[in-house]
């Protein structure tokens, strides 16, 4: 068979999946009567009434002299840890701005970074294809700095994301450029099980984000460069659970809804999307409008739920960072448009345990913390 006859072979079988996949898109949305949005409104529901006083920057985190790509808060809600562009883990006491820990990294080529939920640890990766594990109360060396208790070895593409499995210090899930997912001991430092892979049910390109579910811990769900979202069983290491598919572009962020039985993503489309854990329905699209390109969207870099679920906070690359009404599917508050507002990409965001404070990180090289203000209650 000639190399013409191969590639006109190849472009009818492209050509066939497209038209499969459009078709079970169509038959998805005959079989879905309804968004949450649609029957929230028909049901008399309205918007939570949100202004730019409900929420504010209370705080600015200033020390890192690069990008910020990545942030966590211990489950007591007093600190923060950031990676950075240049280099450096920074542990932030909250309440009060002042740096705890200031790390410097062998491998300055940091993605991302965790607290363990102890609080006494901070794990990081990022294209070293490493995940590095470091004891805040370890002593450091001659030079003051900080020396890696464990390092998690074993992927084949960078580390992309890490998050500790709730309630255990010795358990941490990794996602990685290489199309897969690892769960490590920590104790250890052996990897217990890979997700995807050789497994034809993986992810085909690149997993980037990763949430594990706290209602559940040995379930979890990935987002990726092939455009879907996969749900994982860390008991079932060999195929997923189930697959995800709506998004037009890389899911860069997934995170589980308060209940545990959804999830939200945020894709380099534009769009957020939440999704039913079992029966793999989307619920709702949460996306504005952007002229007759869709390109022109501004891409989602990272999302997080309000402890009720009723808000949603989307950071954007122009700089926006929405506050959705998940019931109606509305934004309420842009904290792009504040007079506190960050100058660059939002990088990532997350929420503090008790819900009441919001901090994000963004490429101008400072983390802001907004609290809820005034007599506005945590949603």
């Amino acid at each position: 068979m000639s190399v013409a006859e191969l590639r006109e072979r190849h472009l009818a079988a492209k050509e066939t999946v497209n038209s499969l996949r459009e078709q079970l898109m169509q038959r998805r949305q005959l079989l879905l009567d309804t968004d949450v949005a649609t029957y929230a409104a028909s049901h008399g529901k309205t918007a939570i009434n949100f202004s730019s006083t409900d929420l504010v920057c209370c705080r600015i985190l200033q020390g890192h002299t690069g990008k910020i790509y990545s942030l966590d808060w211990t489950p007591e809600r007093n600190r923060i840890v950031s990676a950075s562009q240049d280099g450096r883990l920074i542990v932030w006491n909250a309440l009060t701005s002042q740096k705890t820990h200031d790390i410097k990294l062998p491998c300055p080529w940091v993605m991302t970074c965790a607290f363990s939920p102890n609080g006494q640890s901070v794990a990081c990766g990022g294209l070293d294809s490493a995940c590095s594990i470091f004891n805040l109360n370890s002593q450091t060396d001659r030079e003051g700095d900080s020396l890696a208790s464990r390092i998690l070895t074993g992927h084949k593409g960078y580390v992309s994301s890490c998050q500790y499995v709730p309630d255990q210090d010795n358990r941490i899930i990794t996602s990685s450029g290489d199309q897969t997912c690892g769960l490590w001991d920590v104790t250890t430092g052996q990897r217990i099980s890979v997700f995807g892979g050789e497994f034809p049910s993986g992810h085909t390109a690149d997993v980037l984000s990763v949430s594990i579910n706290s209602s559940n811990s040995n379930m979890f769900v990935s987002g990726s460069c092939d455009a879907t979202a996969r749900l994982w069983d860390v008991r079932i290491a060999s195929r997923a659970v189930r697959t995800y598919h709506g998004h037009e572009g890389d899911v860069n962020a997934v995170k589980f809804f308060p209940d545990g039985q959804r999830f939200g993503t945020g894709s380099d489309d534009g769009s957020c999307r939440l999704f039913d854990m079992r029966s793999g329905h989307q619920l709702q699209i949460y996306s504005q409008q952007h002229g007759d390109n869709d390109s022109d969207a501004p891409i989602v870099t990272s999302i997080a739920f309000s402890i009720s679920g009723r808000l949603l906070f989307a950071g954007y690359s122009n700089g926006d960072c929405y506050v959705w009404d998940t019931l109606l599917a509305e934004v309420v508050l842009n904290l792009g448009s504040l007079q506190n507002s960050h100058q660059g990409r939002i990088s990532c965001l997350g929420l503090s345990a008790d819900g009441s404070g919001l901090c994000t990180g963004s490429w101008d090289k400072n983390l802001k913390i907004w609290a809820f203000g005034g007599h506005r209650k945590v949603i």
